[in-house]
């Protein structure tokens, strides 16, 4: 990965409710900016800017504060309940000499064999947790399911990476399976007006037989 995508931060003097109310009334969203052992950093930055960098695609953003440059991954998104708006972000500082964690989508190619033959395919994990250089980080997961037959599973263990990418998600995980489509079995259903005669019936026979002798 060699561009990064820039967010220019600026710091915020104020903080509570109503700042960030403020705040985002003019357009920007608060962040906070931190590092482990290091103090958080109270920051802001345009929201259409944060929304563009957020659908990119990418895991590591290029921040620019002042004259210090640092490379960040999300830690924590908050959303507003009603809009889903992004109202406040916390973004982790991170080392490209260090390896670090991240959550990855799966995306599936290809047509598998089984589904051809008549099989339902179904995904159990969408995300898969890895471990690598920030410089090294996918842009997603390429799992191939051409050869996937009816009956048969996949589990995480069986995705290929390259080797400097480590997968932290439990091998023995499900991805997916293909199993053969589920019969519905209909029941014959009586109909009710001739389940009342029926009924009517043998209980008019019922009463002929057990009538007096006169």
């Amino acid at each position: 990965m060699a561009d990064f995508y820039k967010l220019e931060l600026e710091l915020r003097e104020a903080n509570g409710t109503q700042a960030a109310k403020a705040i985002r009334k003019n357009g920007k969203v608060p962040a906070n900016y931190y590092f482990h052992g290091e103090k958080n950093v109270d920051v802001m930055l345009d929201s259409k800017t944060l929304m563009r960098a957020l659908h990119s695609g990418s895991h590591i953003f290029e921040t620019h504060l002042n004259d210090d440059r640092q490379f960040v991954m999300v830690k924590e998104i908050q959303f507003h309940p009603v809009t889903d708006e992004v109202i406040h972000i916390d973004f982790m500082r991170v080392r490209r000499t260090e390896k670090a964690t991240f959550s990855i989508h799966i995306a599936l190619q290809g047509d598998s064999e089984g589904v051809k033959h008549g099989g339902v395919l179904s995904q159990s994990i969408n995300m898969l947790d890895i471990s690598c250089f920030p410089t090294d980080v996918p842009e997603f997961i390429a799992v191939d399911v051409s050869e996937v037959e009816l009956n048969q599973n996949l589990y995480v263990s069986d995705i290929i990476v390259p080797d400097d990418v480590e997968i932290l998600t439990p091998g023995e995980t499900m991805l997916l399976s293909v199993q053969p489509p589920k019969v519905e079995v209909e029941v014959e259903e009586v109909e009710e007006d001739e389940f009342d005669e029926s009924e009517g019936d043998e209980t008019e026979e019922s009463s002929e037989e057990t009538k007096p002798e006169e």
